[in-house]
């Protein structure tokens, strides 16, 4: 896998599909699936601006022109000390390959870019040793622990915190 192959671009309307399948294909998402959820969301929100706002947005991963999912970010921060928090999924074959890592840094790059953010930060399970190896091959740090932050599978569960700063090295 070179680097070239892999590129970020916007949400088109055929991506929509796709994104109706992470919110009702149980386990798609693997960890993060939290119940079924509205179908029919992914194309009012695309309709209103085509995932790319002010306080968030999703760019669809590409790997030699096939779709293989999709980063997302959000303003996030106390007050106006505003950061961005992204996130990735993808499909179960593209997964393991070398893609996740450089989708991350390509949006950080992107985000340090095109937005004034110091920080870009993600968070992840701990039983994700895949992710956690993508995130600091994506040029992240583990900052922490943060207990009993999220609930699933009819629990409360710890995550862990990892952030990449603006004057960072980028791995790519």
């Amino acid at each position: 896998m070179t680097e070239a192959s892999v590129r970020l671009r916007p949400v088109v309307e055929d991506d929509l599909a796709m994104f109706r399948r992470f919110l009702t294909e149980p386990g798609l998402i693997g960890l993060d699936w939290a119940g079924f959820r509205d179908a029919q969301a992914p194309a009012r929100r695309f309709a209103a601006d085509g995932y790319l706002g002010t306080e968030d947005g999703r760019l669809i991963v590409e790997v030699d022109e096939e779709r293989a999912g999709l980063v997302s970010w959000h303003a996030t921060g106390p007050g106006v000390a505003k950061f961005w928090e992204i996130g990735i999924v993808l499909l179960p074959e593209w997964r393991g390959r070398g893609i996740g890592w450089r989708a991350q840094a390509m949006l950080c790059d992107y985000l340090f870019t095109h937005t004034p953010a110091e920080r870009v930060q993600a968070g992840t399970h701990p039983e994700n040793i895949a992710e956690q190896r993508s995130l600091e091959k994506a040029g992240f740090r583990l900052e922490g622990v943060l207990r009993s932050v999220e609930f699933r599978a009819g629990q409360w569960r710890d995550g862990w915190l990892y952030s990449r700063l603006r004057h960072d090295p980028s791995p790519l």
